[in-house]
């Protein structure tokens, strides 16, 4: 994998640049949380489960110690216990599904449709999280199989600023948190603007 930026911090984007799992725990701890802390935490969890992170690891983890380490300080998320046990689901169903292999979710998949149907599959991947992980594996991962970027919708677009998988340095993270701040304000606007 290549060297990743989306920590925008050194020791935090090495775990995500050599660990597939780290990486995907990132983008699923990607909602309302700021992009980069989201993408640190990883690092902060390998840490204070003392080792790297694999699917068996966490899956097998004891739950509540699982909770106390994303409660911190500081804590991982925003909701550190709904997105524990998330985390931990997700782990289960990697090894369930995929043998605990990350990158199975990838490498098995024949094109880009079946990378994102891979990804619908696991808990808190939603399409919309499920494109952007798509994009950020096509754009800065080498991942591109046949169709990877109609797989990713608009994410996949050469040259956008939509989401992390367009942070490449502070320049970029800034256009795309200008971006999803546009986009929710015209959001918030359309809300005001319908019909009761």
């Amino acid at each position: 994998m290549p060297d990743l930026t989306l920590a925008q911090d050194a020791d935090a984007d090495a775990v995500l640049s050599s660990n597939p799992l780290a990486l995907l725990i990132g983008m699923l701890l990607d909602q309302q949380f700021p992009m980069e802390r989201a993408f640190a935490s990883p690092a902060m969890l390998t840490e204070r489960l003392g080792g790297p992170l694999t699917a068996a690891g966490v899956a097998e983890y004891d739950t509540e110690a699982l909770v106390a380490a994303f409660t911190g300080p500081p804590a991982l998320h925003r909701y550190p216990r709904s997105m524990a046990e998330r985390v931990q689901a997700l782990c289960r169903t990697i090894v369930a599904d995929w043998g605990g292999e990350v990158e199975r979710l990838w490498t098995d998949a024949a094109d880009g449709r079946t990378v994102l149907a891979n990804l619908q599959s696991l808990p808190g991947f939603g399409k919309q999280k499920a494109q952007i992980f798509t994009a950020l594996l096509g754009k800065q991962c080498d991942v591109r199989p046949e169709g990877w970027r109609e797989a990713a919708g608009s994410y996949g677009d050469d040259g956008s600023r939509r989401s992390i998988a367009d942070v490449v340095d502070p320049v970029t993270l800034g256009e795309v948190r200008e971006f999803k701040q546009a986009q929710k304000k015209a959001a918030k606007a359309a809300k005001a603007d319908a019909p009761s």
